[in-house]
C-alpha cells in the first residue's frame, strides 16, 4: 500500500469465529481495524487473543467497540469519529434450527441490523462493502457444484435472511452506482488459527459439525449426533464443502483488495469453498486421525431442510479475486484439534 495512510476497515461481528481470524489477517496486511460486536455469540477475550497474536505494534491499529448494529446511535458514534474506507459485515445470527423456532430474532438481527448499518454507511459516504453471505442461498441445489449464477432459493428463515440481504444489496447498488459490494457465499467454515489461540467457541450446543466433534473429543459431550445415514452418497452421510477459516479470512482480504482497486464492481457474489465435497463420516475419520480420539456416533434421522450434497464451484473467485483455498481436510482437523486441546472450554476456563 506504499507510504500512504493505511485504510481503515470497520468489521461488524469482528469478535466472532470468522471475524477474529479475518481481523488477524487484516492487521497483518497493514489495515487499521475497528470492531463493533454486541457479544451475543462471542466474547471479548477473543479480541484480546487477536492482540496477542499480532503483537503490540500492530494491535495499536485495532479498536474494539461494544455495540449493536441495530442501534443507530452506536453506529453514528463510530462513523462520526472515524472515516471508514470499507465495511466487512459479519454481524448476524447463524443457527438454522434456532431460526426455524424463532424467526423474529433472525429478522431483527440480520435484516434490521443490516439495513440500519447500510443507512449509516450511506449517510457517511462509506460505500464499499464485503458482506457475509452463505451457501444456504442455493437451497437444495438441482445440480452441483453450485455456481454463482444459479437461481437462488433458501430453505429456512436463516437462509432467507441471507437471500433477502443479497437482494437488498443489489437494490441499494442499482439505486446508487457509487456503491461497490462483494457478497461472499461461505460454504462450511472449520479449523482454527494454527497458533491454537483462536477458534470457534459457540455458546450452547454447537449447531455445526466440527465444534460438535471437538466437544465430544474433549469430553464435553458424550457422542456425536449424525443426522442422516441414508443419504444417496457413498457412505450414507451428507456431503458438504468444508473450508479452513484461514482460507476464508484470506478470501476477505482478497475481496477488500478488489473493492479498492477495481472500478466497475457493482454488486457481485463469490463462492468461498474448496470446490470439493467431504461427507460427515469422512470428516469424523479425519478428526479421529488428527486427535487420536475415538468419536462415539449416534445415528439420527435427517434434519428437515438439510440438503444431500452441497459444494462450491470456485472458478469465479479464482479468476476475479485471485483467491483459492490452500488447506485440506488434514490441516482443518489438525488445527481444530490443536485449538480444542489447548482450549477445551473455549475462551473461558472451566465453567
Amino acid at each position: 500500500m506504499g507510504s500512504s495512510a493505511p485504510q481503515t476497515i470497520l468489521v461488524t461481528g469482528g469478535a466472532g469465529f470468522i471475524g477474529t481470524h479475518t481481523v488477524v489477517q487484516l492487521l497483518n496486511e497493514g489495515f487499521r481495524v475497528s470492531i463493533i460486536d454486541n457479544l451475543d455469540n462471542a466474547v471479548e477475550e477473543a479480541v484480546e487473543r487477536v492482540r496477542e497474536l499480532v503483537g503490540p505494534e500492530l494491535s495499536r491499529n485495532l479498536d474494539f467497540h461494544l455495540g449493536d448494529i441495530r442501534n443507530k446511535d452506536d453506529l453514528e458514534k463510530l462513523f462520526s469519529q472515524t472515516k471508514f474506507d470499507a465495511v466487512i459485515h459479519f454481524a448476524g445470527l447463524k443457527a438454522v434450527g434456532e431460526s426455524v423456532a424463532n424467526p423474529f430474532r433472525y429478522f431483527d438481527n440480520n435484516l434490521i441490523g443490516s439495513i440500519t448499518l447500510y443507512k449509516v454507511m450511506d449517510k457517511y459516504n462509506c460505500k464499499k462493502l464485503v458482506f457475509s453471505s452463505s451457501a444456504t442461498v442455493y437451497g437444495q441445489p438441482e445440480k452441483i457444484p453450485c455456481v454463482e449464477d444459479f437461481k437462488l432459493k433458501a430453505m429456512n428463515p436463516y437462509g432467507r435472511t441471507k437471500l433477502f440481504l443479497e437482494e437488498i444489496a443489489r437494490d441499494i447498488q442499482k439505486a446508487d452506482p457509487k456503491w461497490k459490494m462483494i457478497l461472499l457465499r461461505y460454504f462450511n467454515p472449520v479449523g482454527a488459527h494454527e497458533s491454537g489461540k483462536l477458534g470457534e467457541d459457540p455458546k450452547g450446543i454447537p449447531n455445526n459439525l466440527m465444534p460438535y466433534i471437538q466437544q465430544v473429543a474433549v469430553g464435553r459431550l458424550p457422542e456425536l449426533n449424525v443426522y442422516g445415514d441414508d443419504y444417496p452418497t457413498p457412505d450414507g452421510s451428507a456431503i458438504r464443502d468444508y473450508i479452513h477459516v484461514m482460507d476464508l479470512a484470506d478470501g476477505h482480504v482478497a475481496a477488500l483488495r478488489k473493492l479498492f482497486t477495481a472500478d466497475d464492481i457493482g454488486c457481485v457474489a463469490y463462492n468461498l469453498g474448496t470446490g470439493c465435497g467431504k461427507s460427515v463420516l469422512e470428516m469424523v475419520a479425519a478428526f479421529e486421525k488428527a486427535s487420536g480420539k475415538k468419536i462415539p456416533l449416534k445415528m439420527c434421522p435427517r434434519r428437515p431442510g438439510d440438503a444431500t450434497a452441497v459444494y462450491a464451484s470456485t472458478e469465479k473467485a479464482e479468476k476475479e479475486l485471485g483467491w483459492k483455498a490452500k488447506y485440506g481436510m488434514e490441516e482443518m482437523c489438525r488445527d481444530q484439534w490443536n485449538w480444542a486441546s489447548l482450549n477445551p472450554w473455549g475462551y473461558s476456563s472451566k465453567p
